[in-house]
């Protein structure tokens, strides 16, 4: 396993986050996608080619709404998932494009938008619990991160990853891509990652890294309420990095065939700004975030004032309860609680 620090340079969102006390990121590229028009079981990494015009929708919305950071539409574009849909042979092509396309809606913007190349996990399970070898992982990833640099990422962005032996993968690939990096983990298993990391663990794993992220942080999850008691966990175990929190737009729900996400823009202005006084540097939304809901968080981070760190209480009354008793910082096994508190629908 290779040790080697990558070459330290100057970065956009380095210099972004030297300027600023708050980032607003974007929302989802799902959600939005499939009100364009994408298909379940379709690959949306194909649009890239196939409908040039939406990816390039996609990328203007969450930055005409306010965010200083955009993810590329390449979430599923290692060698892996691409597999599924006979694509592996277009790793690099399809990475390079959705980035050109977002370096592009960037460079029209008038102002500093860091363009971050989305890397999702591989969607296989490393051994020895599974196949995956780490020289595999890393193989992939570097394949993907080339493509991404090639085509004018600022940064790579690992996202929603659960096990850490992939994000200790992803780390030394993008070093071998000479590229700056963040990465979040999503915990969606009673308050820890599907492979039972706790936020906790998660810092003492960045600190540790050869290669350590920019920024990491939590994406993606049950809900908004616990994604933020997740951000309280990081800032309790004392990082040196930002701290990304992007959570879900409320809860989904199945109607009349559709997945939708039941969090209001007010709902998402509210957590946006519990975010920020948990201790979030980087803020933005996962599933079902919309450029609506971008608009009134980046509204709510630039009228209202910071405040303490909320308490668990605060983050029930205004977001809604947990999914479960503990998030796992405190030793206690996972069991599920029942929903309480006050909801905005």
């Amino acid at each position: 396993m290779s040790t080697t620090q990558p070459h330290i340079q100057q970065n956009a969102l380095s210099d972004l986050l030297a300027t600023r006390d708050w980032l607003l990121a974007d929302g989802a590229t799902g959600t939005t996608l499939f009100n364009m028009g994408l298909q379940s079981g379709d690959a949306p990494e194909f649009w890239n080619f196939e409908h040039r015009d939406r990816i390039t929708a996609l990328y203007k919305g969450a930055v005409d709404a306010g965010s200083d950071i955009f993810l590329t539409n390449t979430f599923g574009g290692n060698a892996s998932r691409l597999k599924l849909h006979n694509g592996e042979g277009k790793v690099h092509e399809i990475n390079k494009v959705a980035a050109e396309i977002a370096r592009e809606v960037a460079d029209k913007s008038g102002r500093k938008v860091v363009v971050a190349g989305s890397v999702g996990p591989t969607g296989e399970i490393m051994t020895p619990m599974g196949s995956l070898t780490h020289d595999r992982a890393v193989e992939m990833f570097h394949e993907q991160a080339e493509g991404l640099k090639a085509g004018g990422a600022d940064v790579l962005w690992c996202e929603t990853i659960s096990a850490g032996e992939e994000f200790k993968a992803a780390a030394e690939a993008f070093a071998l891509a000479d590229m700056p990096w963040c990465g979040t983990m999503s915990f969606d298993t009673a308050g820890r990652t599907m492979m039972g990391l706790t936020s906790a663990e998660l810092v003492k794993l960045v600190g540790k890294l050869p290669n350590p992220p920019i920024a990491f942080g939590a994406n993606c999850g049950v809900g908004a309420s616990d994604l933020l008691r997740t951000v309280l966990g990081f800032g309790a175990a004392g990082p040196e990095q930002p701290i990304i929190a992007k959570g879900n737009a409320g809860i989904p729900k199945y109607v009349e065939g559709h997945i939708h996400y039941d969090g209001t823009p007010d709902l998402m202005a509210d957590y946006a700004c519990l975010a920020r006084d948990s201790g979030a540097t980087i803020i933005g939304g996962c599933c079902g975030t919309t450029p609506d809901h971008l608009r009134a968080m980046r509204a709510a981070l630039e009228s209202r004032p910071e405040a303490d760190a909320p308490t668990l209480e605060a983050i029930v009354a205004g977001l809604g309860g947990f999914s479960s008793v503990s998030d796992g910082t405190d030793s206690a096994g996972p069991v599920r609680a029942p929903r309480r508190g006050r909801k905005r629908s």
